[in-house]
């Protein structure tokens, strides 16, 4: 990124036009005047962009054009010999970035791969309709096959997660694995489904309901007005940075107060970075528009017959027996730290569990 690019984020976050407030609401409408104001001018004045652009460089990138779009990825080849592929994908509004902490400690084990999502950050922008999860998935199994590996394990959270499996019911004898976080489950109609629950899995479809009604209203605006909603996130660098910054405060760890209790404060800002300088606002939130008229996206799913294991952390909403139904589950981890980006929140336990399920799966392969 060149001097003028950061001089110019640096004037508009001095020029912003902050909104009013209402007195007393905490975070109940939505992301504190004066929380935001404050990280505002830490981005500003503080946080250094050389510094985390440094550490990023240390990793080895990469691009290429898979089905028309430029795919984004970074690939470290682990120097064990016998090392399994390993494919690690992230959902919005993640990046890479949510993997810097895990990428070299994984490489002991694993060739590892982390792309982009098309459309997003380094991946982006997209210029053309369609692309859906399914595309994503046709779209980096192609990246493994040129990348010569033909067989291999993918984890995957958020859109990840979406992605990881539609790889392996596209490609069962391709994946040796799958593994998943932040993995969304639902109920049948079948009353006995209710009947059935733990007082735990109860709390959990309980948060999903809660979600589905009180914090859905970005997956809405992304979902059915992604062109409007760029048009002020790519002007005003407090607006994108409200926008991300407010789902990590939900969804990451309950118990932290404020997201940089949960997630160091840098990487949070090298994360909104990667959307501001890209310019993907509009393209990441069109992968919404495309799910939510993703027909194969609601249609039942029938279980790939891939070994599958899941992490659950705090913020998760995931239940066995629902996710059985589409995943032939053969391991299953509950925590309770960490949270919905585990690799970042709690990345001793994410690597933790990533290497006992592929070590599981491996031995029967």
């Amino acid at each position: 990124m060149g001097q003028a690019e950061l001089d110019d984020l640096a004037e508009r976050l001095a020029r912003t036009r902050w909104p009013d407030e209402m007195p007393g609401t905490g975070w109940d409408r939505g992301v504190p005047l004066g929380y935001l104001r404050e990280l505002a001018e830490y981005w500003r004045t503080s946080y250094s962009w050389r510094d985390q652009e440094a550490r990023l460089n240390e990793l080895p990138h990469f691009t290429t054009r898979i089905d028309g779009q430029r795919i984004h990825f970074v690939h470290v080849r682990s120097a064990r010999e016998d090392a399994m592929p390993l494919l690690l994908l992230h959902g919005w509004p993640g990046s890479f970035v949510e993997f810097v902490d895990v990428i070299e400690p994984l490489a002991r084990d694993f060739h590892v791969v982390v792309p982009s999502l098309p459309g997003h950050c380094l991946s982006g922008p997209i210029d053309e309709p369609g692309w859906t999860d399914g595309r994503a998935a046709a779209a980096f199994l192609e990246l493994m096959s040129r990348l010569g590996y033909e067989r291999f394990g993918a984890q995957g959270g958020d859109t990840g997660a979406f992605v990881a499996p539609e790889m392996g019911r596209r490609a069962p004898e391709r994946l040796i694995g799958i593994h998943l976080n932040a993995l969304v489950t639902m109920p049948s109609d079948d009353p006995d489904d209710l009947a059935a629950l733990t007082d735990r899995e109860r709390q959990r479809l309980e948060h999903h309901r809660r979600f589905r009604e009180t914090e859905m209203g970005y997956a809405q605006i992304q979902g059915t007005r992604p062109q409007t909603l760029a048009y002020a996130l790519t002007d005003s660098p407090a607006g994108q940075l409200a926008w991300i910054v407010e789902k990590f405060k939900e969804w990451t760890n309950p118990a932290a107060e404020l997201p940089e209790h949960a997630i160091d404060r840098d990487l949070l800002l090298t994360n909104v970075m990667l959307y501001w300088v890209t310019g993907t606002a509009r393209s990441s939130a069109t992968s919404y528009y495309e799910r939510f008229r993703d027909p194969a996206m609601w249609a039942p799913k029938e279980p790939s017959g891939v070994p599958t294991g899941v992490a659950v952390f705090p913020t998760d909403v995931a239940i066995r027996r629902f996710a059985e139904r589409a995943h032939r589950i053969v391991h299953w981890s509950e925590y309770e730290e960490g949270g919905h980006f585990a690799a970042l929140e709690a990345p001793d336990v994410y690597v933790g569990d990533v290497r006992r399920f592929f070590e599981r799966v491996r031995a029967v392969i």
